[in-house]
């Protein structure tokens, strides 16, 4: 047995093996591996006894179910008309200078990805993004700035090269 057969075949025995049951398995597929491969997607129809498409089309259809690798720290930006009014393109302006990365891209490192995402529920402290699981609200270009730096010197090792960036810790 492969290891995504194992890990899919433990979900399955965690949260049962019908088809109410695929956004969780799913979901921890993500938390353990970060993003959903062809190959879990697969063995996961398997075992629910359902289409491969229909994993692949509820996987596409919620955004926090990523399909291709990500960065260490995925950045999500939120993209709702709240943050727009209150300066989220300066926020991915900063964002996009820190990291050298456009949105939709990821770091050389593969440390950082950055993605739009739909509303992630702050819109009355927006401009809001989302590193991972953390919230950070009422955002500005140097908070930004800030937040990212904290990251980048949290990372392991001595140096750090994010972008064209050298870091030094």
């Amino acid at each position: 047995m492969t290891e995504v057969q194992e890990k899919v075949r433990d979900l399955s025995e965690k949260y049962g093996r019908r088809r109410e049951n695929l956004l969780p398995i799913l979901q921890g597929i993500v938390e353990k591996e970060h993003y959903l491969t062809s190959e879990a997607m697969i063995q996961v129809a398997k075992e629910l006894d359902i289409s491969a498409a229909e994993v692949y089309g509820t996987a596409s259809f919620y955004s926090f179910l990523d399909t291709e690798q990500r960065g260490q720290y995925v950045i999500r930006v939120c993209k709702t008309i709240s943050c727009d009014m209150k300066g989220k393109n300066s926020i991915i302006k900063a964002i996009e200078d820190v990291l050298k990365i456009k949105v939709g891209e990821t770091t050389q490192s593969k440390m950082f990805t950055l993605l739009e995402t739909n509303c992630l529920g702050w819109c009355h402290k927006a401009p809001a993004i989302l590193i991972n699981d953390e919230p950070y609200t009422n955002l500005t270009p140097a908070k930004i700035k800030a937040i990212l730096g904290d990251y980048i010197r949290n990372a392991e090792g001595k140096q750090k090269i994010i972008g064209d960036i050298q870091y030094e810790r």
